[in-house]
């Protein structure tokens, strides 16, 4: 007969129980997608144009073991507080460094702004991307961890999770990832 599916048996490797085997790792992921605006003068090129993409975000959150619940982290209350964060500050919006001379038009103009670089003067969460000039998609992907692990430390989560990768796609043949160093 087969041994009961405790957490200890469950969180390491061929469901062995502690000290049967090394300890498993464990990784949950949620997706969301929104349609944001941004531009890239700074580079030059097509992208110096004020363009659209429909981004792709893939938020990785990683545990040595599971909670008592035996999850990571709960996938709804994750999934609702990324969503919210995105919805409200990004989607349907654009996305400007602060030295962007479109920055003030468009505010002016009550469009939804996000603006990278904005420092002391940052607000509703641009706080997190006061050190990132622009808005390239590799600055997209460090805000959006950065934002995720906010989130993780205020929600119940398995001991020692964390953030592990975020991918963001701004196109579907353009991918950048963030982690923390040594996992990519």
């Amino acid at each position: 007969m087969a041994e009961p599916a405790t957490p200890q048996r469950l969180n390491s490797p061929a469901g062995l129980a502690a000290g049967e085997g090394l300890r498993a790792a464990h990784w949950v992921s949620i997706d969301h997608t929104f349609e944001t605006a941004h531009r890239l003068p700074h580079l030059g090129g097509k992208c110096a144009s004020l363009h659209g993409h429909s981004w792709r975000v893939a938020v990785g959150v990683a545990a040595p073991r599971l909670d008592g619940d035996l999850t990571v982290v709960e996938f709804g209350a994750l999934k609702t507080a990324v969503r919210d964060w995105i919805d409200t500050r990004l989607d349907h919006g654009t996305m400007l460094g602060t030295e962007d001379p479109l920055v003030e038009p468009l505010l002016a103009a009550d469009c939804r702004v996000f603006r990278f670089g904005a420092g002391h003067s940052a607000v509703d969460g641009e706080e997190l991307a006061a050190d990132l000039a622009w808005p390239t998609v590799e600055a997209v992907a460090v805000l959006l961890r950065r934002m995720s692990q906010k989130i993780l430390a205020e929600l119940p989560h398995a001991p020692e999770a964390r953030v592990g990768r975020v991918a963001v796609r701004e196109a579907p043949l353009n991918t950048a990832e963030c982690g923390p160093e040594g996992i990519l």
